[in-house]
């Protein structure tokens, strides 16, 4: 791709998310200082074409929905959103608050978290934690619990130098995000797509 070709392709995707009227930031990040080792999919980086995206999402009423019965299914669209981004080789990760007592790590956390979801599970699509390969963020105390911008750094952090969306049901998070250099959307709102267009996030990658 030209360097011509490049600066329409942003231009034209500036516009279709502007067209969308739902994004409350779109700060582009400098390299995080001091990230960490394990950095974004190798695999995603030259599907990019240099460039690189990481999806972040809330979980509960973002791609989980609780009915009142405590049983636990995709919210609507979210298991076509998560194919879509697996089709396009986006990696993806959860920021989300569980109890800081649940494990010493976000491993320990995750894995508690996964078996609390997967008890209530009735969906018949089971949840794919495979697609969130380490990246689940947690509280290591309550202080930390969003909307307290801890989680979303180290989130960042960990996406190295690639783009970072987050995508979530509550406004207020979403604007802690977008504060944070994320490009930030709430989702299933009325007259626009449920999720950010997955097209739209493989694009990020090659902005300027």
């Amino acid at each position: 791709m030209n360097v011509l070709t490049k600066k329409t392709s942003a231009r034209r995707l500036i516009r279709l998310l502007l067209t969308l009227g739902a994004l409350t930031a779109m700060t582009v990040p400098a390299a995080a200082a001091g990230a960490v080792e394990s950095g974004p999919d190798e695999g995603a980086r030259q599907a990019r074409g240099g460039g690189c995206v990481v999806a972040y999402f809330d979980l509960g009423e973002t791609l989980v929905h609780s009915a009142a019965d405590g049983s636990m299914r995709y919210a609507p669209g979210a298991a076509e959103h998560l194919r879509a981004l697996r089709a396009r080789h986006i990696p993806v990760g959860l920021i989300t608050n569980v109890p800081s007592s649940w494990g010493a790590t976000d491993a320990e956390r995750a894995a508690a978290l996964r078996k609390v979801v997967d008890e209530e599970w009735t969906d018949s699509t089971p949840f794919a934690w495979s697609d969130f390969d380490g990246r689940i963020l947690t509280p290591r105390t309550e202080a930390e619990r969003k909307p307290a911008p801890v989680l979303w750094e180290r989130a960042r952090e960990a996406a190295g130098d690639c783009r970072v969306v987050f995508q979530g049901e509550n406004a207020e998070e979403v604007r802690t995000a977008g504060s944070l250099g994320y490009v930030a959307y709430q989702v299933a709102h009325a007259h626009r797509p449920a999720y950010l267009p997955p097209r739209l996030i493989a694009l990020l990658a090659h902005l300027p």
